[in-house]
């Protein structure tokens, strides 16, 4: 029973001591000590002061200190976590922190330091509590006495002399030099007329050494030195002898936060934001988040990875932050490492992709880049595909193709059921019934760039008609999608499949209306074409061309990276653009959609087809879209900075792109028709000048003209009847083939030309009657059918036959 009370408390001490922490003895007198909690392994400091070497004031100024400590709780005054008291000394155990005097020895140009307003401001409204709702003086308000954590943040200690403001300051400090900061009243033994007047001159003080150094001289604090201009006149009144006009800190605080003072400024603001977000209504968070991003490379990496992001997190959880936190969270989470990681942020992305709101769905997708590797496979699998894969399904087209394109990024981490099974099962729906161009095409892309993690036998199944059937469809950026899918995949096709499948499919495409798919196929013929030559030069080359078939080589996926990256932002920014433009007018497309299902129309193609899927989202199908205003955002809005963009030169490049092609390839009547009845179609967004198929041809599209009086001897031949194309297919092809004149039937040589010769001459005059015969026929059977379609003449009557 003796023993017990014979225990040596320190052996009971929760905390192992490590490393000591340099200190200014000068300033402190105790020894600080870095430290872990031996439960926990948690980070601490640990106060030391060995009782044989220490004076009775010093272990009497050391239980003081102690006593104050437990019983003052401020988030700017040192958290106290445990102490012990023996023969051997006293030990006290804090969170962990270093002299401040330290830690602005690393800093550089702390004029500009944010974090050093943001750490003056919390000393200063920490000696603004004891004072004013305390009723303590702090009585050693000096370099020494601060501390700063793994935050950022500027602790108040050195509680050892605290005093009430109706009792004289102490006498005696220690360390003795800490007598020659006193104010003046004090070395005369006065007591302060106001029960801040001591502890303002010490912030004074502390506001001269934090910029200037350690502060050996009182004389010295008539020269403000390195301080900023902002603070130099609040310096100088906190700093005067006449203690009745020394500034009462919470005016220095009220001061400094005015538009210019020394309080105010970005860093400063968003963290008092956030210390009161919980009462804040919802707009001002959104406005709050949605602005944080932009600032948040200006703060200090320490703040932002202690202090800024677990407010995020607890915002989200707990403080109804919405979707808009997501941003600054994510891209917060970088700095931290992986284990962090794994238990700070991937919890909270498991359960946001439980959510059911699409503007965080969409917020989440995305972020996805730089989530997507730290997520574990099984994570992947287990809980987060089965719920993101439900956005392919979503009615909303934004959500759909921000589903597309996470799988660039998951795919890795996907299982081969999952991405050999059920995701090629979605992307085969979008391709065919999807009726945004924009998301078809961007299934292609996506296609093309995860192939490489394809089971083998799935991809040789897979690939080729996946890229091949959009070239029937009616937009043209997703067939040229399918085709540098095609090149970019080339590596896992047998050499017979380019000549008997892909080739074939791709020759068709040489004739597109569209000059950009033209070029496109042609460069991807003569690719293929090349590696075939290669090949029948050298037979043997055959196995390195297809080595790589049969195998599962992520690696691969370097040599398309570059075709991919010109894919996604060629094509998709340019669907992201055009439709930003209806967005920031606070307007959503109404243009005529394709119904679902008919993939490749036989009628007039709709320009829906063209218009982007990328646009903002009300939260609910309900909820409409609200416009939003310069330096602020919706809260169901995404911030993708699109309102700095050129929106009408995309537009415009569309109708140049389309009227170059009109003019310059015309490969049916249809086309020529097209460019004749252009002038009589409204144009809305660009896309409208396409050419015009048969169907609305022989809804009558080509009479407009003469049926509004016009004369019809001014009309083209492209305005005719399309069944006489071809009769005038057939005589061009006659007069081709009579031009050549020098090859006669059943020859295998070619005969000269020579103009001089009789039998040239005569020849030549043969082709011309020939020539003139021709034309005479094709005016008698244009003049023929004029009359039927004739202006209808005044007073007369058409008979309708229902």
């Amino acid at each position: 029973m003796w023993s017990f009370f014979s225990r040596d408390p320190v052996k009971d001490f929760s905390y192992e001591i490590g490393d000591a922490l340099q200190t200014n003895q000068q300033r402190l007198f105790w020894k600080l000590h870095k430290g872990k909690k031996k439960a926990t392994n948690e980070d601490v400091t640990v106060f030391l002061l060995d009782g044989k070497s220490a004076s009775s004031v010093e272990m009497e100024a050391a239980k003081s200190g102690i006593k104050r400590l437990k019983t003052l709780r401020h988030p700017n005054i040192l958290t106290f976590m445990d102490s012990v008291e023996s023969e051997k000394g006293m030990y006290l155990a804090t969170e962990y922190v270093e002299p401040l005097e330290h830690h602005l020895q690393s800093k550089e140009n702390l004029q500009l330091d944010l974090s050093v307003s943001w750490g003056l401001f919390q000393v200063t409204r920490g000696i603004s509590f004891l004072v004013n709702d305390g009723n303590l003086r702090h009585n050693n308000v000096q370099l020494g006495s601060i501390f700063v954590n793994s935050a950022g943040e500027w602790k108040v200690g050195g509680l050892e002399f605290v005093s009430g403001t109706e009792v004289p300051p102490p006498l005696g400090r220690v360390p003795s030099f800490l007598s020659q900061l006193d104010p003046p009243e004090q070395k005369i033994g006065a007591k302060g007329p106001t029960k801040w007047s001591t502890d303002a001159w010490g912030l004074g003080v502390l506001l001269w050494e934090v910029f200037n150094g350690p502060l050996y001289q009182p004389l010295s604090l008539k020269n403000p030195g390195k301080l900023p201009k902002s603070l130099t006149t609040i310096f100088q009144e906190l700093t005067q002898e006449k203690a009745t006009a020394r500034p009462n800190p919470a005016d220095v605080i009220a001061r400094g936060r005015r538009p210019g003072g020394f309080f105010k400024n970005d860093l400063v603001d968003s963290l008092l934001f956030l210390e009161e977000i919980q009462i804040k209504e919802q707009s001002e968070k959104t406005k709050f988040f949605n602005g944080l991003v932009t600032v948040l490379e200006k703060f200090p990496e320490d703040i932002c990875k202690h202090k800024i992001l677990p407010q995020l997190i607890n915002a989200f959880e707990f403080g109804n932050a919405g979707s808009a936190v997501l941003a600054p969270m994510f891209k917060l989470g970088g700095l931290l490492d992986e284990s962090e990681y794994q238990a700070k942020i991937i919890p909270c992305v498991v359960k946001l992709f439980g959510s059911t709101d699409r503007a965080t769905r969409v917020r989440l997708l995305q972020q996805i880049e730089h989530i997507a590797e730290h997520l574990l496979p099984s994570t992947v699998n287990d809980k987060i595909f089965q719920n993101i894969q439900t956005g392919f399904l979503d009615t909303n087209p934004t959500v759909r193709e921000h589903t597309v394109k996470a799988m660039l990024h998951l795919a890795p981490k996907l299982n081969s059921n999952n991405i050999n099974v059920e995701l090629l099962k979605h992307f085969a729906r979008l391709q065919i019934k999807d009726d945004q161009g924009g998301i078809r095409t961007n299934t292609t892309i996506c296609l093309g760039k995860i192939a490489c993690y394809l089971n083998p036998q799935t991809r040789r199944k897979v690939l080729i008609p996946a890229f091949t059937r959009v070239f029937q469809d009616t937009f043209p950026q997703a067939k040229t999608a399918g085709i540098l899918a095609l090149a970019a995949t080339q590596q896992y096709y047998l050499l017979s499949e380019i000549s008997t499948r892909i080739l074939p499919a791709l020759c068709v495409l040489t004739t597109d209306f569209d000059k950009s798919v033209r070029d496109t196929a042609f460069r991807t013929i003569k690719g293929f074409l090349g590696k075939l030559e290669k090949v029948s030069e050298d037979p043997s080359l055959k196995e390195k061309f297809e080595a790589d078939i049969e195998t599962s080589n992520p690696t691969v996926v370097d040599a398309a990276s570059s075709w991919a990256g010109w894919a996604v932002s060629a094509l998709t920014s340019k669907f992201n653009r055009s439709q930003s433009q209806a967005s920031s007018l606070g307007q959503m497309s109404q243009g005529p959609t394709r119904p679902k299902g008919s993939r490749y129309p036989l009628g007039h193609s709709s320009s829906s087809t063209s218009t982007t899927t990328t646009s903002s989202i009300p939260s609910t199908p309900s909820e409409p879209l609200q416009p939003t205003t310069e330096g602020q955002e919706s809260t169901t809005d995404y911030d993708d900075d699109w309102d700095n963009e050129d929106w009408g030169a995309i537009d415009q490049e569309e109708k140049e792109n389309h009227s170059k092609t009109n003019n310059s390839f015309d490969v049916s009547p249809k086309a020529t028709n097209a460019s004749a009845t252009t002038k009589n179609i409204p144009v809305n967004d660009g896309w409208d000048t396409w050419p015009i198929d048969e169907a609305v041809e022989h809804e009558g599209w080509s009479d407009e003209g003469s049926g509004k009086g016009e004369d019809i001897s001014t009309s083209s031949v492209g305005n005719s009847d399309v069944n006489d194309w071809s009769k005038m297919k057939t005589s061009r092809e006659d007069e081709f083939f009579s031009t050549l004149g020098g090859m006669e039937k059943g020859s295998d040589e070619w005969k000269s030309d020579d103009r001089n010769s009789v039998d040239g001459s005569g020849q030549s005059d043969e082709l011309k009657k020939r020539r003139e015969e021709r034309k005479l026929q094709r005016q008698r059977e244009l003049e023929a059918k004029r009359p039927s379609k004739g202006p209808m003449k005044l007073g007369t009557r058409k008979n309708i036959q229902l």
